[in-house]
C-alpha cells in the first residue's frame, strides 16, 4: 500500500462488498477495512426468498467474492464485527471490544433489519423473520417439516415465501391489513392481480385482516388471533411486515437523518467525509427531483461505484432509476422507476392483463411516465427507462397499443 489513508466501510452486505470492490477498481491503494456484522462472507439477499428457498442455489452461488479476493486486494475483512459507534469529529469507529479504528473516509452500508411485531407471542421460537442467510436456512427446514404456514404481511418477501411454500405443498395463509397485496407500491389494480395469482395457487389470502395476538401453548405459537375474534391455526408463522433501516449510529453521530441517512446526489452525507449507500441512503435524486430511499438489490449493487468516487474526492452523481424484480410461481416481473406513496397517477396497461403478460405504466398528471412494470414480457426495460427519462407526455391510447412500438 503506497498510501497511508485509511477508509472504513461499516456493513458487510452487497453494498459494502461492492464498495470495497469499487475502491480498489478506482485505484484506491490505501488501507481498507470492511466491518461485517454477519459471520458469512458478504452475499446478495434476493435468493434468500427465491432460489435458496427453492433449493436451487446455495450460499456460495450468491456470495459476492470469496475470501481470496479480500486477501489479494488487501481488504481487512472483519466478519462478525458490528461497529458500536462512530465519531465524525475524532474520525474514529468504536468496535465491540471498545477498541477504535481511525479513518480518513467512512462509508455507511449498514442495511436494514426485519421489522418485528410488538404483540403478545411474537417472540415464540416458531415465529420467524427473513433477512439473513441464517433465517433462510431455518425457513428452508421449516417448509420441509410443517404442513401449514401463516405469513403476516403481503409484501414482496411475504408473497415470495408464500409461492415457495405452496410449491412445496405447504398450506399457506397470508394475513394483510391493506385491501390488496402491495397496494402501497402498485395500487389497487396490480394488487388485485397479485391477489388472484396467489389464490389460484391455493393461498388463503385474507385482506383487511388485523392481527391482535399470536397465540401460544407451552411457549410455542399455535395460531394468530385477529381483532374480529377469528383464530388462524399455525404450525409456523413468518412475520413479513417490512424492514427498518439501521440508522441509529448515524443519528447518534449527529448526521442528518430522516427515514434514512440524508445524502446528496453524490451519496455524501451531511459530513463531507462520510458517505452512505444501500438501504439506508435517502438520496436527493437528480433525475426524479425528490428524496427517495430504495431498499432493493439494484441500489446496493450500483450505488457503491459512485460512493467510491466520492470518497476519492472525484465528481460523481448517482442518477440510476430505481429497479427491482420478483419471481412468484410462473410470474416474473421487473419494475423500473419510482412512484411515491400518495402520488396521483394514471395506470396504463399494455398487453394481456388476464394472461399476466403485459407492461404496466404509471403516468403523472401531465401524462409523463413515472414507472413501468413488465410482467412476463422481457427485453423492454431499456425502453421503459427511455420513456421515463424523456420527461415527455405520452398518449395513453398509443401507449396501451401493442402495435405501437415503445
Amino acid at each position: 500500500m503506497s498510501s497511508n489513508r485509511h477508509f472504513v466501510i461499516i456493513g458487510g452486505g452487497l453494498a459494502g462488498a461492492k464498495l470495497a470492490q469499487s475502491l480498489r477498481a478506482q485505484d484506491f491503494d490505501g488501507r481498507l477495512t470492511l466491518l461485517a456484522a454477519e459471520d458469512e462472507l458478504p452475499y446478495e439477499r434476493p435468493p434468500l426468498s427465491k432460489q435458496h428457498l427453492a433449493g436451487t442455489q446455495q450460499l456460495p452461488d450468491f456470495t459476492v467474492d470469496n475470501s481470496a479476493w479480500y486477501r489479494d486486494h488487501h481488504v481487512d475483512l472483519r466478519l462478525g464485527t458490528t461497529a458500536q459507534a462512530f465519531d465524525p469529529v475524532a474520525k474514529t469507529v468504536t468496535l465491540p471490544d471498545d477498541s477504535t479504528l481511525t479513518y480518513d473516509k467512512l462509508a455507511l452500508a449498514t442495511g436494514s433489519r426485519a421489522r418485528r411485531l410488538p404483540l403478545p407471542g411474537a417472540d415464540a421460537p416458531n415465529v420467524y423473520t427473513l433477512r439473513t442467510i441464517g433465517d433462510s436456512d431455518i425457513l428452508l427446514q421449516v417448509l420441509a417439516a410443517v404442513q401449514n404456514l401463516v405469513i403476516i404481511g403481503a409484501g414482496w418477501i411475504g408473497l415470495e415465501v408464500a409461492a415457495q411454500a405452496r410449491q412445496r405443498g405447504v398450506e399457506v395463509t397470508v394475513l394483510e391489513t391493506a385491501e390488496w397485496p402491495l397496494v402501497g407500491v402498485l395500487g389497487d389494480r396490480m394488487g388485485a392481480m397479485f391477489a388472484e395469482l396467489h389464490r389460484e395457487h391455493g393461498v388463503d389470502l385474507q385482506l383487511k385482516a388485523q392481527v391482535e395476538a399470536i397465540l401460544t401453548h407451552e411457549e410455542i405459537a399455535t395460531g394468530v388471533r385477529l381483532t374480529d375474534g377469528r383464530v388462524v391455526p399455525a404450525q409456523a408463522i413468518l412475520v413479513a411486515v417490512g424492514a427498518a433501516p439501521n440508522i441509529e449510529s448515524a443519528l447518534a453521530a449527529g448526521l442528518a437523518v430522516d427515514s434514512g441517512v440524508l445524502v446528496d446526489e453524490s451519496l455524501r452525507t451531511s459530513d463531507p467525509d462520510v458517505v452512505a449507500v444501500g438501504d439506508i441512503a435517502e438520496q436527493l435524486h437528480p433525475v426524479l427531483g425528490r428524496r427517495i430511499r430504495v431498499e432493493h438489490w439494484a441500489t446496493a449493487l450500483n450505488q457503491p461505484a459512485v460512493a467510491a468516487a466520492t470518497m476519492l474526492d472525484r465528481p460523481a452523481v448517482y442518477d440510476r432509476l430505481p429497479y427491482f424484480f420478483s419471481d412468484q410461481y410462473d410470474l416474473g416481473m421487473e419494475y423500473t422507476g419510482y412512484v411515491g406513496r400518495g402520488d396521483r397517477t394514471e395506470l396504463v396497461v399494455r398487453g394481456d392483463l388476464p394472461g399476466r403478460e403485459f407492461v404496466a405504466f404509471w403516468l403523472d398528471e401531465k401524462r409523463r411516465v413515472q414507472a413501468g412494470m413488465n410482467v412476463n414480457v422481457w427485453n423492454v426495460t431499456d425502453r421503459v427507462k427511455e420513456l421515463i427519462l424523456s420527461g415527455e407526455p405520452v398518449d395513453p391510447v398509443r401507449l396501451a397499443d401493442t402495435g405501437t412500438p415503445l
